[in-house]
């Protein structure tokens, strides 16, 4: 019969469970969240075990809601979410020792699968006091030891004490891959505004996207915020409806650009998005390393961006090109979907009729905008002519709508036109002195083609009038976050400037230290590049070391720092056990001794004067000189066993 656990030992368990549970409970939907959070109570104040039916029930629903939060796809995701819910099912079958300590073991997996979808330090910091729970929980397990906390805490302390260095080793010298084991997770996806195609209602669920998209740090002179357009994919192709991009473009070698200016350098921290596309300040001059620039001036990256990047880029805002456009990108950038948006191409027409100049033409079409149309993030629905709509209907939208009716109204007038994706503007750092991105930032412009300068940045957005915009991203997630949109431009801004500022220290130190870092650590010993078996030997040193200077430091912290006489004693009775008698724990040091010397024939006396003159001085107060204490240092611990009689 397994041995029961009492209700106190169960708690530590359970909440140790409970603890290990948080990291990965912070990285799923917050519904299913809410309903492991009620499972796990359930099983925790239930001491009596369910019928197998019940539970089997329970299991079979928790999984379908797993299964149904991510849309019944099989992946790292999903595989992560249904180990929390088997956590949280655990504590039903949890009644026994045996049971508490496979609770346990099991608990420890949730931190590890949280670190497969997020290496951030709020899932470390979620992690560390998870484990030191658990082994808190295990040492109150042990048959007849239920110590008090303070002694656990030490013992998970000292646990813990000794991996930390072996993992930091591993971390730093155990050889990794360039990509995860594990692949990419079932629900792939890319940041705001950064995709293949953009229609409207894409658009609007990818700018309500309040996380990280970038931070940039610029290296000496920084442009005025107006200037901050960072290049992502530029769109050529619409259907009518969409806008995607020219998959033959990445075959084209990039522009030849002239920089009519000083040129700006930058540093970029790009966060993971599964693509290959990176951002970079418009005009890029040359594209960063491990990546290249196609034809349309877009940053591919060499390889899909599975984890945080990091690269120096050089743009100059003034640059112009030097090539004339190609007949066959004019014809792609003048295409226009048949039968579609006739009120439009008429305007166009008329307006290119009365003068035929693009500069001519995007300021009058500036002006109508700035007089007649209004910006709001909710926007009306459009239909099949979708420009028509906008411009003589609606004529409320965002920066897609204006984007896409400026480039639909310029080709039919006979001007090459596409519309280029990315980001704008930014908030500033105080603290760390950069500018991060967020996905609502993320923004659509155009470029027209001039036969005298190449293709120029047009920001038809940028025309609304101040008082014609409606609402804003901020105003939607002021709605949505009860207020606190905007916080980090007023009250609370240190705060999130600090906080903010720690993810980058975090995101530089830890989360980008990739293989290509790791290979250039052992330069400094005359090795350019450490191949694997160099890293491997590093990392045995490095581990052995670390494992010897912690127990070394360990030991330290439990030194005997009794007083001199007493720790001269110790040593005594350590070498009389030794040779065979064994000092009871409650034994006076005169009874031991009595024992010990009746069977010394030679030295019996000697043996029972060190220990008359150390009980005196130990427990009937007798003062001793400094002399007379190093004096009896000495006998205790230069005493030697004469014996011709064995015990």
């Amino acid at each position: 019969m397994a041995e029961p656990i009492d209700r106190s030992t169960r708690r530590w368990c359970l909440l140790a469970a409970a603890a290990c549970a948080m990291p990965l409970l912070v990285l799923i939907p917050v519904w299913l969240a809410a309903v492991l959070i009620a499972t796990g109570l359930l099983a925790a104040w239930s001491e009596r075990p369910w019928p197998a039916w019940m539970r089997l029930l329970l299991t079979l629903t928790i999984g379908g809601l797993v299964l149904g939060a991510y849309g019944f796809r099989i992946g790292r995701d999903t595989s992560c979410a249904g180990l929390l819910a088997m956590l949280m099912l655990k504590p039903f079958e949890t009644h026994s020792v045996r049971d508490a300590h496979s609770l346990l073991g099991f608990s420890l997996f949730a931190p590890f699968a949280a670190f497969l979808q997020d290496q951030g330090p709020l899932s470390l910091s979620l992690s560390l006091p998870a484990v030191a729970l658990s082994l808190i929980a295990w040492t109150r397990l042990v048959p007849g030891r239920h110590a008090p906390l303070l002694p656990s805490l030490r013992q998970a302390a000292a646990s813990l004490a000794m991996a930390i260095p072996v993992a930091l080793a591993g971390f730093w010298l155990f050889p990794r891959l360039a990509t995860p084991l594990w692949g990419l997770p079932e629900n792939s996806f890319s940041r705001a505004g950064l995709g293949d195609r953009m229609t409207p209602n894409e658009w609007l669920d990818a700018l309500v996207d309040d996380a990280a998209a970038f931070r940039a740090r610029f290296i000496g002179t920084t442009p005025a915020r107006r200037q901050m357009y960072w290049r992502g994919p530029v769109l050529v192709h619409f259907d009518g409806e969409a806008w995607t991009r020219d998959i033959g473009a990445t075959n084209i070698p990039s522009p030849a650009l002239r920089a009519n200016g000083p040129s700006i350098r930058y540093e970029v921290m790009f966060e993971p998005t599964e693509r290959r596309d990176l951002v970079v300040l418009d005009l890029p001059m040359s594209a960063p390393a491990q990546s290249q620039l196609n034809g349309e001036l877009t940053a591919v990256s060499s390889e899909p961006v599975n984890n945080l990047v990091r690269y120096l880029g050089e743009s100059s805002p003034a640059a112009s090109f030097t090539e004339p456009l190609s007949d066959w990108q004019r014809r792609v950038a003048l295409s226009l979907p048949p039968g579609h948006d006739p009120r439009t191409i008429a305007m166009a027409r008329q307006w290119r009729a009365e003068n035929p100049d693009p500069v001519a033409l995007t300021e009058r079409f500036m002006a109508l905008l700035e007089r007649d149309f209004k910006y709001t993030i909710s926007a009306p629905p459009v239909g099949f002519n979708a420009t028509d709509d906008f411009l003589f209907e609606t004529k409320l939208g965002f920066c897609q709508h204006f984007s896409s009716a400026y480039a639909v109204f310029m080709r039919a007038a006979g001007v090459p036109t596409r519309v280029v994706t990315g980001y704008v503007g930014g908030h500033y750092n105080k603290l760390g002195n950069y500018w991060l991105l967020k996905g609502k930032d993320a923004h659509a412009w155009n470029e027209i083609w001039l036969d005298d300068r190449g293709w120029v940045r047009v920001d038809p957005t940028a025309a609304i009038a101040p008082e014609n915009i409606l609402d804003t991203l901020d105003d939607l997630q002021a709605r949505q976050k009860a207020g606190l949109a905007g916080a980090a431009d007023g009250v609370l801004g240190p705060m999130f400037d600090g906080t903010d500022f720690l993810r980058r220290q975090w995101n530089q130190l830890v989360l980008g230290f990739n293989a290509a870092r790791q290979q250039s650590l052992l330069r400094p010993f005359g090795i350019d590049e450490a191949q694997a078996w160099q890293l491997v030997t590093a990392f045995g040193i490095g581990s052995v070391l670390a494992l010897a200077l912690t127990l070394w430091f360990l030991l330290r912290q439990h030194r005997d720092r009794s007083p001199p006489l007493v720790q001269a004693w110790r040593v005594l009775v350590r070498r009389l056990r030794r040779a065979g008698w064994i000092k009871e724990p409650s034994e006076p040091p005169l009874s031991f001794a009595h024992r010990v010397a009746g069977q010394l024939t030679a030295n019996g006396p000697d043996l029972m004067s060190v220990s008359q003159r150390y009980s005196d001085w130990r427990y009937a107060g007798s003062d001793l000189t400094d002399e007379e204490q190093s004096a009896l240092i000495r006998s205790l611990r230069g005493f030697r066993i004469i014996r011709r009689n064995r015990p």
